[in-house]
């Protein structure tokens, strides 16, 4: 798939079968814990196993200061605002609507990675048609219509909105700003640091007295940090050092695709025609944004500035 290849592209499909079984295990959660506090526990428990697998394979820690800067950027990025919203949001949406407004994430990607110096996407007519061709099929997966949309909750599209474009803004600046350490290390910090901020907004709501310690709640954040996080998060990490923003991106429009497909397969959900129509159109749309962005070459002066 244009520039996902061999381990780059089993990568990829690592994040977008592992992410998308991830709504329902958020939505699960959220029942049971405070949406700040299972959030920012998960992601410091899994950096902190992360990091001490890391260091027991023999991976250091970064020594430059940059580095530690950009990592702490992202994993806000990332998880406080990008993760914590969607987590948070989950308590006013269903999965389904949820998903509409987080596949915003590629079309935000593309547009940064467009627009911030250093990248070889270039906005065009096919991109854009790819884009809206992906969100199109996700509307339709998900059955939702123009009515049940505009008469959502406000509070949950528009922190979804808020967490696609700080999510895809985290992407991209990390591709703009490599970092000396491994993919898995990388992550580790990037989960501790937005994991530590997620915990002081949780002591600043004073959230911490609701916490209701349930078999599913507890099977949620255990799934969510060994799968979501560890695997699924180190997965996007290596998938990005060797593909575009705009390219990784597309996984937010297959992630529906496979909640629905497990959906079918473990809860024994209707698999209609009008979701099959669906997903083979979101399909069609990420092979369409690959073709648009595989060609496109990035200006010599700029090259080396990407991460190999």
């Amino acid at each position: 798939m244009g520039e996902l290849k061999g381990r780059a592209f089993a990568a990829y499909l690592i994040v977008c079968i592992v992410w998308g079984s991830t709504y329902l295990a958020i939505r699960v959660g959220v029942q049971h814990l405070p949406p700040f506090l299972f959030a920012g526990v998960r992601f410091l428990i899994a950096g902190v196993v992360l990091a001490a697998i890391a260091r027991a394979l023999g991976e250091s820690f970064p020594i430059r200061r940059k580095d530690w800067k950009t990592l702490t950027i992202t994993g806000i990025l990332f998880l406080t605002s990008g993760n914590g919203l969607v987590v948070w949001a989950e308590q006013y949406l269903d999965a389904g609507t949820a998903s509409i407004y987080v596949v915003t994430v590629a079309i935000w990607a593309a547009c940064f990675d467009a627009l911030i110096p250093g990248g070889k996407t270039r906005l065009s007519w096919a991109l854009a048609g790819g884009l809206a061709l992906g969100l199109f099929g996700t509307v339709i997966l998900t059955g939702a219509t123009p009515d049940k949309i505009l008469h959502t909750d406000l509070r949950g599209p528009l922190a979804l909105i808020t967490a696609s474009a700080s999510w895809a803004f985290g992407t991209v600046y990390l591709k703009r700003h490599s970092v000396s350490t491994t993919f898995s290390m990388a992550a580790a910090i990037q989960m501790l640091a937005g994991g530590a901020l997620l915990v002081l907004i949780v002591l600043l709501r004073k959230e911490t007295g609701a916490w209701q310690i349930t078999p599913a709640g507890l099977g949620a954040l255990g799934y969510l940090i060994i799968f979501g996080s560890i695997v699924g998060f180190t997965a996007y990490g290596y998938a990005l050092r060797h593909a575009s923003a705009t390219v990784v991106g597309t996984y937010a429009y297959v992630n529906p695709v496979v909640a629905v497909l497990l959906g079918a397969l473990l809860l024994h959900e209707e698999l209609s025609g009008r979701k099959l129509v669906a997903m083979a159109v979101i399909l069609l749309a990420v092979l369409w944004i690959q073709r648009s962005v595989s060609p496109g070459k990035a200006p010599a002066a700029r090259r080396e500035e990407v991460p190999a």
